[in-house]
């Protein structure tokens, strides 16, 4: 394999194939209530990226809806996966008794929670503890650049070095770390492509998800879009930037995600016009074409 696909380590790990079951837990974000900032990262839509989920259902109800659908497709294994806006964001009894919601049963396999890094105290961290006794635990922290000038410019509300220390605490846990990286941020070059894929390698995070970057109606982003304030690069340079990123990872990083899913609705400018599948194709087929691979300039930690 030219990467390390997410699915073949599922498959190693728990011995079949898992289903990802995606939750709306009700929660907000301190980057759009005014706690940090108004309106959030100029990206991010009214949904929070939660635009597959069962949003208005109880949390139970929505793990049991998706369950019977995965189930007639012979699925036994699931990650609860709260995904939109921050789902640490609550006093830590009201995340206990959201995420306590989502085990409805030993068929789910792990917990999985998206969130940011300037979101994850200790508290918050001795609660994901208390899970693992009983079920596998992942955390998912939004980085998307590590150029620090740039994370102003997308108005994530945190710093690079905020996202270093909830890394570095969260390894430290022994649980599970991925982090989201967007590789085509108008305000990024190939030089921070490179560099955030050396410093994920040196925090030895477990799992990375690219995304390419979109723009959804009613965002900030959309408005600067619109204006020509912004330029997306073409799907080539994506590709490049992709195949770069992977070069420079560490071997042992599992990828989640090669490429964004853009809302069915809004959405001003996703993916050049293609599936993501397709753009996934075209990503493996460059790899096969340069004969390169995930690691293959991984060679500049001294380990």
């Amino acid at each position: 394999m030219r990467y390390r696909k997410l699915s073949d380590y599922l498959k190693e790990r728990y011995g079949e194939r898992v289903q990802r079951i995606v939750i709306h837990g009700g929660f907000s974000c301190p980057n759009r209530d005014g706690t940090k900032g108004k309106g959030g990262c100029i990206y991010c839509d009214a949904t929070g990226s939660g635009f597959t989920t069962l949003m208005r259902l109880p949390i139970r109800e929505q793990v049991m809806e998706m369950k019977k659908k995965y189930e007639k497709r012979g699925i036994k294994k699931f990650i609860a996966y709260f995904q939109s806006f921050s789902n640490t964001y609550a006093p830590v009894e009201m995340l206990r008794e959201r995420y306590e919601e989502a085990l409805v049963d030993d068929s789910i396999v792990q917990l999985s929670v998206s969130t940011r890094p300037d979101l994850v105290p200790e508290r918050v961290l001795d609660l994901f503890e208390e899970f693992k006794k009983r079920v596998d635990v992942s955390v998912e922290l939004g980085l998307q650049t590590a150029n620090y000038r740039t994370l102003k410019k997308i108005n994530r509300g945190h710093t690079l070095a905020e996202f270093v220390d909830a890394a570095v605490r969260v390894k430290k846990r022994g649980i599970e770390l991925v982090v989201h990286v967007i590789l085509n941020l108008p305000w990024d070059d190939m030089e921070d492509v490179v560099e955030t894929a050396k410093i994920l390698s040196a925090l030895d995070v477990d799992g990375v998800k690219l995304h390419s970057l979109y723009v959804v109606e009613g965002t900030k982003l959309a408005e600067m879009y619109k204006k020509g304030e912004v330029k997306i690069c073409s799907l080539e340079e994506y590709i490049d930037r992709a195949i770069t990123f992977l070069e420079y990872l560490s071997p042992n990083v599992v990828i989640h995600r090669l490429v964004a899913d853009p809302p069915r609705k809004g959405t001003i400018f996703g993916n050049w016009g293609k599936s993501k599948i397709e753009i996934i194709n075209m990503i493996e087929e460059e790899l096969e074409r340069r004969d390169t691979y995930q690691g293959k300039k991984f060679d500049y930690l001294n380990r």
